[in-house]
């Protein structure tokens, strides 16, 4: 082994596991070298969850991200000789008809997304995998592209790290555990060893489960916990002897019973011989903190190889076997038998991206072996390059809140995604029951009177409509359907399409609390801001204005959307609540960069807002404001900022509209919000819940909602938010937006679709949620612009004011045509949709009449 250096570029933490070692590879891929890699055992890792992992991989994931690095992690396991094809299996059992639709659900996501699963029957699913039962499914998922890392991943980590070392770019140091994090000002310059010291400009941290005792060593945690996922071994199985394959059959996952099960091939490769079942804990998942694993020589088999008790999953197992008898027929393995330890993080997303606390410092921890080389992929991309070319917001590290990092809600967090690795499907609403209650408005306990069906966002209870309303449900419900399909209706609540109509018709107040708000200030927070966003915010003119407007990245592409208060002082940046964080982060980091003399503060729990819409809503906030002439429309334009008083209490309000009525916007102290709600409801005004804002009356007014609709894999032209002029000076992606501009025509555009007919094959009426692709009706393929994006619904929901199911997709620009027929699936199942808008197009008052009345 050569002497320890002293300093590098880069130093990786956690070498010996496939992330490492794929970062490793793909930073050199990107140019870099001078990287040292330390593990704190063998490498390749001999302790980690690479050196027990089952290292199959599947691409039946519900979002692109996911998808797109285990596709790519594949391919490459696939070019470097060690990936199986050999396909995998999804069944659904007899009686369980939620895991049936839940395949039929990855279908329409593999459709979007790029995977070629497909249902097959019984019948073919037997074909393909012998050793199971057909009486016992209905029906299974097969996608052709599932197959087993071989030998192992910790081979294809070894290989890499070798190739690495021999190419003269990387340096190897195993048993080197870090002791410590050297940093200064606020970046972190260096790695503490028993070794020594060596000082670094970069540091990745990719080390597994034991991922938060080097964050902690930066002040900081990430969500992530570390889980027992039992491991089970039965043999001796000969069907492969001789053969030398490390796999003989397709892969099963039998996840209506939370398990899955494959062969080890031939009795004389790696582990071969036997039959391997895995269980994921549904009731009781088994956690532990990292500081709490054991070390190596204390534990039976390894520090994440735990000891299993056969009867804590001799429940699920003896379910195991009514489908693959086999199992009973064959010998348990005790030996060999463990609980291995992944991990499961709060959100289902890794901890990936630069440290909140130490600039150089990253993240690439919580990612399992079938999405490793895409991650690792990432992570180089966006060191080098500063963006990856699939949208990563999922997965940034820089999305969470404070309070998401401390220790308990992590905790409660993980529990609760620990107990749905596998088993039951996730609801795209699903809410979580833990970690609730943190931050509420001013106005939680009028809204729990009004018998608030609460949702959680950013932490923030937010209410989408009232029982207090049902009433209306008479009154609307030639307007209002009933959702026959449970799934359909689950999460979702009827009274809120009533109350959305009732707002139109009269006037209505929605709890805005959620909104993230910060403050920039400073003698450069306006050159910050002005670089940052692509609308102008210097300059007089926009003094006591809101400006809506983008950040875009180095490829003109959309990173964020938000709304600027431009003061005389400041300017308040009001934001969604799951992007603001995140944002925060980002300018923090750009005014460092550009050196830029600015104060950036979170006043989110600060101040609350109160948004007053509909036909009445100026009528209704003259009654109880200190100046009414002062509302008249010749007084307080559109998109102005004027102060005014409700109730004694200064109040900011913005003349906007998100909801496509009159009305305005009010920002207030979070101390005085109780007092103004009081004030408006005295005045007779109804609460609205917060779905009419945040989904169907949106998707009536075309509005796009970042990370939905907007991110960094398409430009402002194409989702039609650009405005007319480009600004004279210069701001992010500014080339790029130029060069868009100039094009005859852009190679997507962000388009309004209609469900013209939503009554599935059973008769009953289906009111979409999730992911839905787009397809040619002729062709049945979905639809891919000239740069290889898919069309799929980025947004969806019924908009009660309409009376249709309405959608949010980019379509390639030959399709961009109104009035054409094309196809979406849902459950697998084809509805005719049409395109009834290009670009923005507004189907509830498409001039815009009424916000500006």
């Amino acid at each position: 082994m050569s002497a320890f250096p002293e300093k590098a570029k880069v130093v990786i933490v956690g070498l010996g596991g496939i992330v490492g070692a794929s970062v490793a590879h793909h930073l050199i891929e990107n140019g870099w070298d001078d990287i040292v890699g330390i593990d704190k055992s063998g490498i390749p890792t001999d302790i980690g969850s690479t050196a027990h992992a089952s290292d199959f991989c599947y691409a039946t994931s519900h979002d692109l991200l996911s998808c797109w690095t285990t596709m790519y992690s594949m391919d490459f396991y696939e070019k470097m000789g060690h990936y199986s094809r050999i396909g995998g299996l999804e069944v659904a059992r007899v009686g369980d008809d939620e895991r049936m639709a839940e395949l039929r659900r990855r279908v329409d996501s593999g459709r979007a997304f790029g995977t070629n699963v497909r249902i097959i029957s019984a019948a073919e699913a037997k074909e393909k995998f012998p050793l199971l039962e057909e009486d016992q499914i209905q029906g299974a998922m097969w996608d052709p592209d599932a197959g087993l890392v071989v030998p192992r991943s910790q081979t294809v980590a070894g290989k890499l790290v070798d190739a690495a070392e021999k190419a003269g770019k990387l340096r190897a140091f195993a048993n080197t555990p870090a002791l410590d994090l050297i940093s200064e000002n606020g970046s972190v310059t260096g790695v503490k060893t028993h070794r020594g010291t060596i000082m670094a400009d970069h540091v990745v941290v990719c080390a597994g489960l034991w991922g938060r005792l080097i964050a902690d060593m930066a002040g900081e945690d990430l969500p992530v916990m570390p889980v027992d996922h039992p491991l089970t071994f039965f043999g001796p199985y000969t069907e492969f002897e001789g053969t030398g394959l490390e796999i003989g059959r397709p892969l099963l996952r039998d996840q209506g019973n939370s398990a899955y099960l494959r062969d080890t091939g031939d009795p004389k490769t790696t582990e071969g011989g036997q039959i391997e079942w895995g269980y994921y804990y549904e009731k009781e998942p088994r956690m532990v903190h990292p500081r709490d694993i054991l070390e190596k020589g204390q534990a039976r088999l390894g520090p994440s190889m735990r000891d299993l008790v056969l009867e804590d999953v001799i429940e699920p197992l003896e379910r195991a076997m009514e489908l693959t008898p086999i199992l009973g027929e064959l010998g348990f393995n005790e030996s060999h038998s463990f609980n291995g330890l992944l991990q499961t993080t709060t959100d289902g997303g890794p901890s990936m991206g630069e440290s909140r606390k130490l600039r150089g410092l990253w993240y690439a921890v919580a990612i399992w072996v079938k999405d490793g080389p895409g991650m690792g992929k990432l992570i180089a991309d966006w060191m080098t390059y500063g963006r990856t070319e699939i949208d990563h917001h999922g997965i940034d590290y820089a999305r969470f809140n404070d309070f998401q990092l401390e220790e308990k809600f992590i905790e409660d967090r993980c529990w609760e995604t620990a107990k749905k690795i596998y088993n039951p499907p996730v609801h795209p609403r699903e809410p979580f029951s833990k970690g609730r209650g943190i931050r509420r408005s001013p106005f939680y306990d009028r809204e729990v009177e009004l018998g608030g069906y609460f949702m959680e966002l950013g932490g923030w209870e937010r209410a989408h409509g009232y029982a207090a309303n049902e009433h209306l449900l008479e009154k609307y419900a030639d307007q209002v359907p009933l959702r026959e399909n449970e799934w359909d209706n689950r999460h979702f609540w009827r009274v809120s399409n009533a109350e959305q109509l009732e707002m139109s018709a009269d006037c209505g107040i929605i709890n805005l609390s959620h909104f993230h708000i910060t403050d920039i200030e400073g003698p450069d927070h306006v050159a910050l801001m002005e670089w940052l966003c692509a609308a102008k915010i210097g300059g007089d003119g926009t003094v006591g204005k809101g400006i809506y407007t983008h950040m875009l990245d180095d490829e003109g592409n959309v990173r964020a959307d938000f709304t600027v208060f431009r003061m005389e002082d400041r300017c308040r940046l009001v934001n969604g609540a799951d992007a603001g964080p995140r944002d925060l982060t980002y300018m923090r980091r750009v005014a460092q960069d550009r050196g830029l003399d600015v104060t950036i503060t979170d006043v989110t729990e600060d101040y609350t807002t109160i948004g007053i819409w509909g036909p009445n809503a100026r009528e209704n906030l003259k009654k109880i404001v200190a100046d009414p002439d002062a509302l008249d429309k010749e007084n307080f334009p559109f998109a102005a900022i004027r102060p005014v008083e409700i109730a004694g209490k200064t109040v900011t309000a913005f003349r906007i509209s998100y909801v496509g009525e009159q009305g305005w916007e009010l920002h207030m102290r979070y101390e005085d919000g109780l007092a103004v709600w009081d004030a408006l409801r005295a005045a007779g005004v109804m609460a609205v819940g917060v779905e009419t804002y945040a989904n169907s009356r949106r998707l009536e007014k075309s509005l796009r909602l970042q990370n939905a609709d907007l991110h960094t894999q398409y430009n402002l032209y194409e989702a039609d938010l650009a405005r007319p002029k480009v600004k004279e000076a210069d701001f992010r992606g500014k080339d790029k937006h130029l060069e868009y501009r100039a094009r005859d025509h852009q190679p997507a555009m962000l388009c309004t679709l209609v469900m013209t007919d939503n009554v599935d094959s059973t008769g009953v009426a289906r009111y979409p949620v999730g992911t839905l692709p787009v397809l040619d009706p002729e062709t049945g393929e979905t639809l891919i612009d000239a740069l290889g994006r898919r069309s799929y619904a980025t947004s969806i929901a019924f908009g009660p004011s309409i009376g249709k199911n309405i959608a949010l997709a980019y379509l390639p620009w030959d399709y961009c045509q109104q009035g054409r027929k094309l196809n979406v699936t849902y459950f697998d199942e084809v509805y005719e949709v049409e395109v009834a808008g290009i670009g923005y197009a507004p189907l509830y008052d498409p001039e815009n009449l009424k916000p500006r009345s």
